[in-house]
């Protein structure tokens, strides 16, 4: 049994945190999940989009019987001045496919999960429909998870991507099991050489948003084992 489960989506969005942890890969519904774990956290890479997290969501539920979920990732700016490595805890994560409003109990703010990479255009609808500060695709599906089984629920997301960032069209190098095509997505920015500043500006966006993103969760989970009470005569 596990405390605390985080779900995100990429390991390259927590490779940091969890560098010195615990490596096992277990099966969960005739599929194999990876999980990290260190003393009662717990946490699954299952993949980019609504039903990959809802298959990692599942699969650590059942496996690890945590007390609380906690979507962890990359997030989209919906609204200026929410630069790259801004870590938000929203007090209520919307799910665009059918405005379901599901509250953390903490934070403040707004997350939308909607079902692809949102490019400028479709930020502003978001935006503007959801009074939302910012925009991922997988915190909703970890937060229904939660309600289904009557589990605390939290979302830590990073900002990855500023208002007005010109995103490449990364969903096409995504598959339908969530996983993203490094190498076919490098080919296609190889071979457009007026995308190179851009694809550039997205790696380093990304790697200063996952130090970030991995320094604020592990100061979360010290806090949370500090405030745990040890039973007499053990060794933490």
């Amino acid at each position: 049994m596990s405390e605390v489960a985080i779900v995100a989506a990429l390991e390259r969005e927590v490779t940091g945190l969890v560098k010195s942890w615990n490596r096992v890969q277990r099966e969960f519904g005739g599929r194999n999940f990876r999980f990290w774990q260190r003393g009662a956290a717990v946490l699954v890479c299952g993949g980019v989009g609504a039903e990959a997290a809802r298959r990692a969501t599942e699969a650590v539920v059942a496996l690890y019987q945590p007390a609380e979920l906690i979507s962890a990732g990359f997030a989209g700016a919906l609204e200026r001045g929410l630069p790259v490595a801004t870590v938000l805890e929203p007090a209520t994560v919307v799910d665009a496919r059918d405005s379901a409003r599901i509250p953390t109990g903490q934070g403040k703010g707004v997350l939308v999960s909607f079902a692809a990479v949102a490019d400028q255009e479709q930020k502003a609808k978001l935006a503007r429909s959801y009074s939302a500060q910012a925009v991922d695709m997988e915190a909703a599906s970890v937060g229904k998870g939660a309600q289904v089984h009557g589990l605390r629920f939290r979302a830590v997301k990073v900002i990855s991507d500023e208002l007005g960032f010109p995103m490449p069209p990364m969903d096409r190098f995504v598959s339908h099991d969530g996983k993203f095509n490094t190498r076919n997505f490098a080919i296609y920015a190889l071979l457009r050489p007026r995308s190179w500043p851009t694809v550039l500006q997205l790696g380093r966006n990304s790697a200063k948003a996952a130090r970030a993103l991995c320094r604020h969760l592990e100061g979360e989970l010290g806090r949370e084992r500090q405030a745990r009470p040890v039973a007499q005569g053990s060794i933490e």
